[in-house]
């Protein structure tokens, strides 16, 4: 083989060693996910893109709060917020998260108050008035998108099984002029 015939094979050899492993790291460890619909607004806009994080809950269980994304039917995933992990008590009144009885702030929620107008952004609802359950079973969670009045999630969906879990939503890549950690 002469020389500009081995130089090919290198380039080809390297290529497809970039791609074996570009494959890999989208396979088993982040994915991107594009945002469809307003229920995450104002935190997460329709059209933005994440980079979600799909190893991360192989190790520790999800948190309150993050944003995660999930297999919501066969041809659906979805990304919603956190609210109870198993075994807590969920209760929303006067538009008021109590988790086992404690009062929790929703920071994230502030922006959207701000501009709502509404008297109510999140009306008032226990588990086991929508679901029929005291507390969240083990192995799921109960989600919740931001834009409280405008979402499909667990109040309609049910509590979210870990084993329909994609990952966890990390980094906003898109718009670029947005680009940013998720909080």
């Amino acid at each position: 083989m002469n020389s500009i015939g081995r130089e090919i094979w290198d380039w080809i050899k390297t290529f497809a060693v970039v791609l074996l492993i570009v494959l890999i790291v989208r396979t088993f460890f982040f994915a991107n996910y594009m945002v469809h619909g307003e229920s995450m607004m104002p935190t997460i806009e329709n059209g933005e893109r994440l980079i979600i994080n799909k190893i991360g809950y192989e190790w520790v269980e999800p948190d309150r709060f993050d944003l995660i994304v999930f297999h919501a039917n066969e041809e659906s995933d979805y990304i919603k917020r956190v609210i109870g992990t198993p075994g807590d008590e969920i209760e929303y009144a006067s538009d008021q998260l109590y988790v086992n009885g404690e009062p929790y702030d929703e920071p994230y929620l502030d922006e959207f108050k701000d501009h709502h107008g509404g008297p109510v952004l999140t009306h008032d609802f226990t588990l086991e008035d929508i679901l029929e359950k005291e507390t969240v079973p083990d192995n799921h969670l109960f989600v919740l998108g931001d834009n409280r009045q405008n979402s499909l999630d667990s109040r309609q969906l049910g509590f979210v099984p870990y084993d329909k879990l994609v990952g966890k939503a990390n980094l906003r890549y898109w718009p670029l002029g947005e680009i940013s950690f998720v909080k």
